[in-house]
């Protein structure tokens, strides 16, 4: 029984099944390419005395379809009744499904959506499946080439191993489309429940660890062509994340970023990428060593050369101009990564004891409009322009977290630390350490300061401006600190906490 949607290699397999004497059945237009092919063909509605009806949507669900495929051929009595209704044994049943996630994903209409929800085609793979023990099911066209050479290896023959294995295929096939339909109906989430399916398993080197057996599951190359370099690891494609989402939120200027286990060292905006490289690289060259680098525009010859003088992992950007991939290619094991897309969705998930917990993703990224001045001194044009670089990045810093900018640049960062005054003198000292003068500088916090000390230790650092979201039963002793220190210090209302 063949009734598919894509076609692509079928010619092979029903060439083969021909050449071993099998007889064919099949609808609609998989049956016209059978047929197209010289090649002998029943059509079901032979077998059924139905036609199909209902535009279509009433096919193959008929008795004398589903009892061949369902009757157990051991038992006498489903042997009987089988030749009592004259009832096909149906041995082999290749069949897959309507593009139902490539339609909705196309933004086609709900009745278009609908009507991709396939009914024969999943029916006919779960009985399928059902009955391994007698027939074979090839689910997807993915299964396409395992049946082709299975046929060619045994001369028709299958193993129930072999049956079992299609039957493990089928039942992914048809969980993953149900998940699939099941997401866009609950899309307001009226249904309290939690359904992810992803298919095609990339088996790694190891997990986090070499001891930790390591797999991702999805569809990485439609964000990535990998141009260059050696397999991509559990870890790499951790800071990948890390750095797609931070890059995410530099649009307007040219923009590089260094990342080193999920944390910005470096960042800096330029009219000029080599000069936001420079500028970014600057902020922390030791641990810039073996990171990971994302870019917001093409690589060119002028920025690559530099790139080019610093052992690294990972080069993430949009494209790579001939002349800088021959530059950064002497390598072999630098992956060079070229952006396509960024990841969509709105929801993220983690596993978590016994469960998996779920939040939206914090997309959200402060406009000047909502930072809302709190003390006497408003901060300058200048100053809002970093105050937002700095929000930005503390968004994508690991909490307790302290951002330092000036001028479109990263200087220095506390992160990860149990207290907040500790990640400001983290922050602080490796400013410091990379002999930036920290006068005029602004600080981001991911959170309120529950007490002054922060901004006492920022004042006598140099810090003239503030930003963080407000919200403490003691805001007024930070404000009132920055009024008598000539601080500008504003307020957004959101919290970016990152764990």
């Amino acid at each position: 029984m063949i009734s598919v949607y894509h076609k692509d290699r079928l010619d092979d397999i029903v060439k083969t099944l021909h050449d071993l004497d099998v007889d064919l059945y099949s609808t609609g237009g998989t049956r016209d390419f059978i047929a197209g092919l010289g090649i002998p063909v029943t059509a079901v509605e032979d077998v059924t005395s139905y036609p199909s009806i209902f535009g279509g949507r009433v096919k193959t669900l008929h008795p004398k379809i589903f009892g061949g495929i369902l009757y157990r051929r051991e038992m006498k009595e489903d042997l009987a009744q089988a030749a009592e209704y004259d009832i096909p044994a149906i041995d082999l049943v290749i069949v897959d499904l309507y593009p139902f996630e490539e339609t909705v994903a196309a933004g086609a209409s709900d009745a278009d959506i609908i009507e991709k929800i396939d009914i024969g085609g999943i029916s006919l793979i779960r009985a399928a499946a059902k009955n391994f023990q007698d027939v074979v099911i090839v689910p997807s066209k993915r299964e396409y080439l395992p049946l082709l050479n299975l046929l060619k290896e045994k001369g028709g023959e299958t193993s129930l191993e072999d049956r079992k294995r299609f039957a493990a295929a089928a039942f992914e096939v048809s969980s993953h489309y149900d998940s699939a339909i099941f997401n866009y109906f609950n899309a307001d989430g009226i249904m309290p429940a939690f359904k992810c399916s992803l298919s095609g398993e990339k088996p790694l080197r190891y997990g986090e660890n070499p001891h930790q057996h390591g797999a991702f599951y999805g569809a990485f190359d439609e964000l990535f062509t990998q141009l260059h370099g050696k397999e991509i690891s559990y870890n790499n494609l951790v800071d990948i994340d890390a750095a797609v989402s931070l890059i995410a939120d530099f649009n307007e200027a040219p923009t590089f970023a260094i990342l080193k286990h999920n944390n910005a060292c470096g960042v800096a905006s330029d009219d000029v990428l080599v000069e936001a490289w420079k500028k970014a690289l600057a902020g922390d060259p030791v641990s810039a060593f073996g990171g990971v680098f994302i870019a917001n525009r093409p690589i060119d010859a002028a920025t690559a050369t530099e790139i080019n003088a610093l052992f690294f992992e990972i080069l993430i950007a949009p494209g790579f101009s001939d002349e800088a991939l021959q530059i950064l290619e002497v390598k072999k094991n630098r992956i060079l990564l070229q952006q396509k897309g960024f990841p969509g969705g709105k929801m993220q998930f983690r596993s978590l004891l016994n469960g998996v917990v779920v939040q939206e993703k914090d997309l959200h990224t402060e406009t000047p409009e909502e930072l809302r001045t709190v003390t006497d001194l408003a901060p300058t044009g200048a100053q809002v322009a970093d105050l937002l670089f700095a929000n930005r990045l503390v968004k994508h810093t690991k909490s307790n977290a302290i951002v330092l900018v000036k001028d479109r640049q990263l200087l220095g960062s506390g992160m990860g630390q149990t207290s907040r005054v500790d990640a400001l003198r983290q922050a602080i000292e490796k400013a410091h350490r990379f002999n930036f003068d920290l006068k005029g500088a602004v600080m981001s916090s991911d959170a309120y300061f529950p007490f002054p000390d922060c901004v006492a230790i920022a004042h006598d650092a140099g810090i003239t401006a503030v930003v963080h979201p407000g919200g403490s039963i003691r805001d007024g002793e930070s404000i009132d600190y920055c009024n008598q220190h000539q601080m500008a210090m504003v307020c957004t209302g959101i919290r970016h906490f990152k764990h």
